[in-house]
């Protein structure tokens, strides 16, 4: 049973309703829906120029220019699946995702040349121009005829960011990339082809990937897009100047905004801003509202899922909370032996919906344990449900066991943000003398001045705050948190520091 091209769905709307539109802003340059139709039907016919078999896989190393869209959209009409990983990948992890995905191709950028030299005997090599343009074949467009996909054909795959381990290759169908569109670009955020759309969280990431090429091409609006680093600077920069109605980032950016306004307030365009990728502590959320007069609308989904499944609403936000089931989804949450909890009760969060990945890629007995047979997914989020509402405690594998308690480092991490000390902060455990104990890890706000009295403080401001089972037993100041590709914390990597 054959199904739709994502591909074909997402280009030949627009191509008929406003060819000349642009489709993408990037920098100066902008390119039409025209145009990027045309470029994606040529890279189709540059991979079989190449010898590439629908089926075969594309691995896909660009920054987010216009040659992304074009490579991913072109390897979908080609029947080829686009495996997409970021250009911050270490050169481990990018040569096991080589290998390990049987990839016959890089794209890459000029760039991101000193990644190539892993690239083997056997792998054929493509590489964009500064532009985002590539090798042109010598034939007619009319030549190309876009490949007509089973139901359960692999269209894409995206990595997981490796947080506790090696990469997971996580494979996705035609139909997931448009399923987003309507359960919560169109019945949540209400994206019209009036919107500008600007995600500082890049094509590489299932979040970024369904923010700037999903969500302004099923629409028909335009997105902004940003090669480089999404600094406070480049992203109030690219606000200003091209007016987004709909921004989405992670916490971690919102706090980076904020901590580098001078003013007391800030103007912005948008009608939306969206958060995800980490948990977003109410802290941000009330400043964040303060100094720009709009809601942080937060919502929590997965690279497995492809995007968010629970979620709040534009208007009627919870603070604290990641919202309500996003209606296509159904959430149950369990204890450790499978059994659902009451309201109020924390408990591992699973979640069952269309979008949700078959399994991983060659880890067979890794997906056992994650795709279960009832047609869930395992997240490892834990979570508890009040009156509607998801309430995110942390991951499972982060939760520290202190005594006869289970600590959970986000009500924790959630307190000492309130302090305004403190610009960043990870909670994960230490071992003091024989026991394991909440150890903080701080970033400081700007200007903080390091006195003998800033830990006594921190932690009597604790203290009153939290329970003493909470209150972490260490302290340590550092200049910057670890943290994935996709910006997530990597605790484990703080539990070996005293």
């Amino acid at each position: 049973m054959s199904t739709l091209n994502a591909a074909v769905e997402l280009l030949a709307r627009n191509l008929e309703l406003h060819p000349d539109k642009p489709a993408y802003f990037c920098g100066e340059q902008s390119i039409s829906y025209r145009k990027l139709d045309e470029e994606c039907r040529l890279f189709h016919l540059l991979l079989r120029e190449r010898g590439i078999l629908p089926g075969e896989r594309v691995l896909i190393l660009l920054p987010d220019t216009f040659a992304f869209p074009v490579a991913f959209l072109g390897s979908l009409l080609a029947g080829v699946i686009a495996v997409v990983a970021s250009g911050l990948l270490r050169e481990e992890d990018f040569s096991y995702i080589l290998e390990e995905s049987g990839a016959r191709l890089l794209v890459t950028h000029p760039d991101l040349s000193a990644l190539c030299a892993a690239v083997g005997d056997g792998v054929d090599l493509i590489i964009s121009g500064d532009d985002g343009s590539f090798g042109v074949p010598d034939v007619s467009l009319g030549e190309c005829h876009p490949y007509r996909p089973a139901a359960d054909d692999f269209a894409f795959m995206l990595y997981s960011s490796g947080s506790t381990g090696k990469p997971k290759g996580i494979p996705h169908r035609h139909q997931d990339l448009l399923l987003p569109c309507e359960l919560v670009g169109s019945n949540i955020l209400g994206i019209t082809t009036d919107d500008v759309i600007f995600s500082a969280s890049k094509f590489s990431f299932a979040y970024g990937l369904i923010n700037s090429l999903a969500f302004p091409l099923f629409f028909g609006a335009t997105a902004v897009i940003h090669p480089g680093k999404p600094d406070p600077a480049a992203i109030l920069h690219i606000i200003r100047n091209r007016l987004p109605t709909i921004f989405f980032s992670v916490p971690t950016i919102y706090s980076q905004l904020i901590l580098s306004c001078t003013d007391t307030q800030l103007a912005l365009p948008m009608r939306i801003c969206y958060s995800a990728g980490e948990a977003l502590a109410v802290a941000i959320y009330e400043e964040w509202q303060r100094l720009t007069g709009l809601e942080l609308v937060d919502g929590i989904g997965s690279t497995e899922m492809l995007y968010v499944y629970i979620s709040n609403r534009p208007g009627e936000t919870r603070p604290g909370s990641i919202g309500q089931t996003v209606p296509g989804y159904q959430i149950r949450l369990v204890d450790d032996d499978g059994y659902d909890v009451p309201p109020g009760i924390e408990g591992n969060l699973l979640v069952k919906g269309a979008t949700m990945a078959p399994h991983y890629w060659n880890l067979t007995e890794k997906s056992g344990g994650t795709m279960l047979p009832d047609g869930y997914c395992r997240t490892g989020d834990v979570s508890l449900e009040l009156d509607g509402f998801y309430y995110y405690k942390g991951r499972s594998d982060d939760m520290i066991k202190a005594g006869a308690y289970w600590v959970s480092p986000v009500p924790v991490e959630e307190a000492l943000l309130s302090h305004p000390a403190v610009a960043e902060c990870a909670v994960a455990a230490v071992t003091v003398g024989a026991f394991i104990k909440p150890g903080a890890f701080l970033v400081l706000a700007p200007g903080t001045e390091v006195t003998p009295d800033l830990v006594w403080n921190l932690r009597d401001y604790l203290i009153s705050r939290l329970p003493g089972y909470m209150c972490p037993a260490r302290f340590k100041i550092v200049e910057e948190l670890p943290r994935t590709a996709t910006g997530k914390i990597q605790r484990f990597r703080l539990t070996d520091r005293t």
